[in-house]
């Protein structure tokens, strides 16, 4: 196992590599350009990688433990075998377009204006995370887990959601687009 801890990725530069079980530490890498870089079954906890730029980077089996991922380009990553998990992540105006990310977990995440479009999302769980305003267009969400997500909005005509879970009290998120008032 390599440790990467409080490393300043924006003032020293990271050697473009295959990072295989590391784990980054409160390590800044805003900004910055991995782009073809592959990280396999790492943790980064406490990190910043916001506006990084993520072109063909490759994502497997990789956890990400309360880190500031603002305006990432997920769907610009390596999409083969891409997985990973998320628990406490600031994801904000970043992208999943397209993607296949099947099983994939967003515990207490914020994922303000994220795009969701067109990508496969069955069987994934999104734990008290916040969807305000995130794009769900043809998305696959089948047994999907919203029950405990707040703020979303799908369009049941417009995304398929086979066997996927909501609680009785968020089911405004998808009644949003019909012409009727909920009190």
């Amino acid at each position: 196992m390599n440790y990467f801890s409080d490393q300043k990725f924006t003032k020293i530069k990271i050697e473009k590599a295959d990072y295989e079980n590391c784990i980054f530490t409160e390590c800044n890498f805003a900004g910055q350009d991995l782009s073809d870089f592959k990280f396999s079954d790492c943790d980064f906890k406490d990190c910043d990688l916001s506006n990084a730029k993520i072109h063909r980077t490759a994502f497997r089996e990789v956890v990400f433990k309360n880190c500031k991922m603002i305006g990432l380009n997920f769907d610009e990553a390596h999409s083969f075998n891409i997985s990973f998990k998320f628990e406490d992540c600031l994801l904000n105006h970043s992208s999943f377009y397209q993607l296949d990310i099947r099983k994939t977990t967003f515990k207490n995440c914020s994922l303000k204006e994220a795009d969701f479009a067109e990508a496969n999302l069955s069987n994934s769980f999104f734990d008290q995370s916040d969807l305000t305003n995130a794009v769900f267009d043809r998305t696959i969400l089948d047994n999907a887990n919203l029950k405990n997500a707040i703020n979303f909005s799908i369009d049941p005509n417009k995304n398929q959601l086979k066997k996927t879970k909501f609680a009785k009290d968020n089911l405004a998120g998808l009644l949003e687009q019909l012409p009727i008032i909920i009190d």
